[in-house]
């Protein structure tokens, strides 16, 4: 049976590029391959097709032969190819695939092939900021020390003495793995020259001992918005650690977590505060001075007759909301003023009798008493009843 012409088996133009040569073939070799078509003869006989196409056209010297021979070039042990790089024309399977998988996921393995650098990216950091309320309002710049590893100046990171490349390792050239056929599977490993750098350091650079990283502690000045709450996350791009062999860095995460207040407590933009106020102020009515966020002092009217638990709001008087300034007041949450009413102690012989005088005075003007008294009476009648 006369073999069909390569360019016809991949579905591509004669003078097509690489790249497309190249996605026509991953494209059939996924669909075909006999693992997704379980004893399909008709699958397999135009798999072993589309690998004999590709690796006869994935080369340019044998492009060339066939381009200007045909299948004759490869003919009679023509230019030394069978069309499966010497396998005897059976075609591995598993080799095959492998190459496609590697191709498709190769990015996020780190495992293309052409002997790319091993170089590998940095690990995240995390550092935790205690900020104080104050500081959460008005918005700071803190000036923190990150421990972590930082690019060896000495061979500039490389892991090589005096600033050397890597040679490539001849074991993988360069693709860290190494792959043993088994039938229809293809097998692959850590290179065990290389430990699956995929280059050799010769002479390792003495100050990092070939990582082309060292342990450094650095100091880095960091802007905490205003408005910012415990569990804001901060993102530093790039400043987390080195990475190896002239990785790129990671990335520094930065987890605020704001103090707790010891006259202030928040909920969002909300700031809540209690206030004591004597029992004369409460029933008279009266002014207190109460403290705000930002240092200064407010007075709040306290109206006659107030109870434990009475909340009056200063309006502006809370926290900003995240990532705006100080001065954008409009924008500002509330300060919620609860009132706590003190019970005067260490009253003279003289006050004591002043209050039994006052607590003898009609139930009228005890409101709360009188209805309370007046619901027990309503519940023994019942009993009664």
């Amino acid at each position: 049976m006369a073999k069909r012409d390569y360019y016809d088996v991949l579905g591509v133009a004669r003078g097509a590029s690489s790249d497309e040569i190249k996605r026509a073939y991953r494209g059939k070799a996924k669909s075909l391959h006999p693992d997704l078509n379980p004893d399909c003869k008709v699958s397999e006989t135009e798999f072993k097709e589309v690998n004999e196409a590709y690796e006869c056209l994935k080369d340019p010297q044998r492009k060339a032969a066939y381009d200007r021979f045909g299948h004759a070039a490869f003919e009679g042990g023509g230019a030394g190819f069978n069309g499966f790089g010497g396998r005897g024309g059976h075609g591995d399977f598993g080799a095959a695939f492998a190459d496609v998988f590697e191709d498709l996921f190769g990015e996020f393995t780190g495992a293309r092939a052409g002997g790319r650098s091993r170089a590998t990216r940095g690990q995240d950091l995390r550092y935790d900021l205690r900020v104080t309320l104050e500081e959460a309002w008005r918005g700071v710049e803190k000036t923190i020390t990150v421990p972590g590893a930082t690019a060896c100046s000495a061979c500039n990171g490389t892991g090589a003495e005096g600033a050397v490349e890597p040679t490539t390792c001849p074991t993988c050239a360069g693709m860290g793995k190494v792959r043993a056929s088994q039938g229809f599977f293809t097998v692959e490993r850590s290179c065990p020259t290389c430990g699956g750098n995929g280059h050799i350091v010769k002479n390792p650079c003495k100050s990092c001992a070939g990582a082309g990283r060292v342990a450094q502690d650095r100091s880095l000045s960091v802007v905490i918005p205003a408005g910012v709450e415990s569990g804001t996350r901060i993102r530093l791009a790039g400043e987390g650690e080195a990475g190896m062999r002239g990785g790129p860095a990671g990335d520094l995460y930065i987890f605020v977590e704001v103090r707790e207040h010891p006259i202030f407590m928040r909920d969002g933009r909300t700031l809540a505060c209690q206030v004591p106020v004597g029992m004369t102020t409460a029933a008279l009515g009266g002014e207190v001075e109460v403290p705000t966020i930002e240092g200064g002092r407010s007075r709040v009217k306290v109206p006659a007759g107030s109870q434990t638990g009475r909340q009056m709001r200063l309006r502006g008087k809370g926290m900003p909301p995240l990532r705006h300034g100080a001065g954008l007041t409009g924008d500002f949450g509330d300060m919620v003023i609860e009132l706590v009413v003190e019970t005067p102690v260490n009253l003279t012989a003289r006050q004591k009798e002043l209050l039994r005088e006052f607590d003898g005075i009609a139930a009228d003007n005890h409101p709360q008493t009188a209805s309370f008294f007046s619901k027990i009476k309503t519940f023994w009648d019942g009993l009664g009843a």
